[in-house]
């Protein structure tokens, strides 16, 4: 059996705003093995960004805190620890590759600085070595004349490029958790295939487990070991990925994969949608939040919140009337 790395643990977290307080994460609990990568699945403003960020503890406060639950990391409760304690987890056994590399890396230092300073604060190199390093991560990540490109500035690199570098930083202290928050979503879909085999060759040659935060249910399919859904701050169904596609239990699980285009379609079929919105975190309805959204909804649905429960081997739905 894999070692558990990270578990999290009834994870809140809210911001408190003018308008309210807006439960982005509420009540969410996963886990994540050695070597394994989890995907994190849902519609734009679900909470996936926002847990991950609270992982990392880099919630913005104010408005943003986490007020519940717990994070461990290799067993160690993490989200009572001091600012210094974190930034020595960070980059070097926590890394994150955020959405849009172009706004994460700083366009005033070369890409090779940005590498070495990692290295140098976490594997104490000196410059040289430090440099070395980068070079050899520039390298892994299939950047051509890896050495010269060290003095180039971001906005010298392809979209592609820029996030190849992303993830070079990343990995240049062999962490043991690496989350990728939606690391494709800018790349046209041959780069995203590069993007995504180099990440999974990466990590199965480190040993890194993955948390992969996206929308994209195809980068799931050929990416993850288990997937879990998110919908208005909580997840829905926690599963391993083969099951989830052969047999999603929740009804929005459900709706998600025929909203996705299949190659056997007829031409000029329509896809499937989700009517309606998500609802309004700040005032969220009694019941199952996507009860008004549901096409199995009944009464029950709309007065009490389903809790995530076991319904078939490793498969766990938040659903009074799954399947």
């Amino acid at each position: 059996m894999a070692e558990r790395l990270l578990d999290v643990q009834h994870l809140q977290t809210h911001f408190f705003t003018r308008g309210g307080v807006v439960k982005a994460v509420e009540d969410v609990t996963f886990h994540i093995n050695e070597g394994e990568t989890l995907g994190l699945v849902g519609e734009s403003g679900c909470g996936k960004s926002v847990t991950s960020l609270s992982i990392m503890r880099l919630i913005e406060s104010p408005p943003g805190k986490i007020v519940g639950g717990n994070i461990y990391f290799q067993g160690e409760e993490i989200s009572g620890l001091s600012d210094e304690e974190m930034n020595r987890l960070r980059g070097g056994k926590m890394a994150m590759i955020f959405q849009d590399p172009m706004t994460s890396l700083n366009p005033v230092y070369t890409v090779g600085f940005q590498i070495a300073e990692a290295v140098k604060t976490h594997l104490k190199l000196d410059d040289r070595a430090a440099m070395d390093r980068a070079a050899q991560m520039l390298d892994l990540v299939r950047i051509p004349e890896a050495r010269r490109r060290l003095n180039h500035y971001p906005h010298e690199f392809s979209g592609g490029m820029r996030q190849r570098v992303m993830i070079a930083i990343a990995l240049s202290c062999n962490p043991k958790l690496l989350i990728a928050d939606e690391p494709t979503t800018a790349l046209d879909v041959t780069i995203q295939a590069q993007v995504l085999d180099l990440m999974k060759g990466l990590a199965q040659e480190f040993n890194t487990a993955t948390l992969l935060i996206t929308h994209d249910l195809g980068v799931v399919a050929g990416t993850c070991d288990r997937v879990s859904v998110m919908y208005a701050g909580r997840i829905v169904e926690a599963a391993p990925t083969r099951r989830v596609f052969k047999n999603p239990a929740h009804p929005y699980t459900q709706a998600l994969l025929n909203a996705v285009p299949r190659p056997d379609m007829p031409p000029g079929t329509k896809l499937a949608a989700i009517g309606g919105q998500p609802p309004n975190l700040v005032n969220l309805p009694p019941g199952c939040p996507f009860a008004p959204r549901c096409r199995k909804a009944q009464a029950r649905c709309r007065e009490e919140l389903p809790v995530l429960e076991t319904v078939d081997t490793d498969q766990r739905v938040a659903c009074f009337y799954p399947f």
